[in-house]
């Protein structure tokens, strides 16, 4: 069974559709992008399928080890999140004025065990279990080489750590399900080709299933063992980074020339 499926969904606002008639399976520990030119409705896709937005039409359905089959449709965001399924954003959103450490260890909060009672007495279990947790937090925060920074103020980091605490936050809610939102944004060269190798690792350390959406196609191309095109909130494309690369329509696309189909 697909750990995500989205069957036809759609969405419209002030009737303009944004996306129309979009379908996707992702299978376990598969690692696809979502690519398009600006405006295709990429992010309008993520935020369908983490709660931002409602689809006007369609069926969301999330399938995660250990935990029933879920629709989407309807939950709030946190309630997705919960469900197995986390995200970063195009924008981001980080508690800038707390710490790299606190950052993290919030996301921690979805899976801790003492109630709010153990909390407000300060059991021993309670000081157990937070000494736990700023441990994992620290060392997520080592995957992506930024523990020497945990007690700095999140506004403080330079952009392309801020773009990797945001992932690290992500991780620390414990999803199966991991989405990007054009992680690479910002980065210089050097930066996304270590991102590339670092998006591989926790796929495979954490075992992860991720979709992202990515405008560098080095990275894209570099990582993805699957990729959907988009054009006008309509897939127009699917298939494997060398058949998406010769692929006329979306040439046409990006490049914006006529190509025969039997070129």
């Amino acid at each position: 069974m697909p750990v995500l499926s989205a069957s036809n969904i759609s969405i419209e606002f002030g009737g303009l559709k944004a996306v129309t008639n979009f379908n996707l399976e992702l299978e376990a520990g598969e690692l696809v992008g979502l690519i398009g030119p600006n405006g295709a409705g990429k992010t309008t896709i993520f935020n369908m399928l983490t709660g931002v937005y409602l689809p006007t039409t369609g069926d969301i359905m999330l399938n995660v080890e250990g935990r029933p089959s879920k629709k989407l449709n309807g939950l709030k965001p946190h309630q997705i999140t919960q469900s197995g399924a986390a995200r970063t954003f195009q924008n981001i959103r980080l508690f800038k004025d707390l710490t790299v450490l606190d950052n993290v260890l919030i996301a921690f909060n979805f899976n801790v065990k003492y109630s709010s009672l153990k909390a407000i007495l300060r059991t021993t279990s309670f000081f157990r279990e937070e000494e736990e947790l700023v441990r994992k937090a620290l060392e997520l925060l080592k995957i992506f080489s930024i523990d020497s920074k945990a007690h700095e103020l999140a506004k403080n980091l330079p952009y392309g750590e801020q773009r990797k605490l945001e992932i690290a936050r992500a991780l620390a809610t414990d999803p199966q399900l991991l989405l990007l939102d054009e992680p690479a944004a910002g980065m210089n060269p050097q930066e996304t080709n270590d991102l590339m190798n670092l998006i591989k690792f926790i796929r495979d350390e954490f075992k992860l299933t991720v979709l992202l959406i990515e405008h560098d196609m080095q990275l894209v191309m570099g990582i993805c063992e699957r990729i959907v095109v988009l054009d006008y909130g309509q897939m127009i494309a699917m298939g494997t980074p060398e058949q998406i690369s010769k692929d006329p329509r979306v040439i046409k696309v990006y490049l914006g020339e006529e190509v025969s189909v039997d070129a």
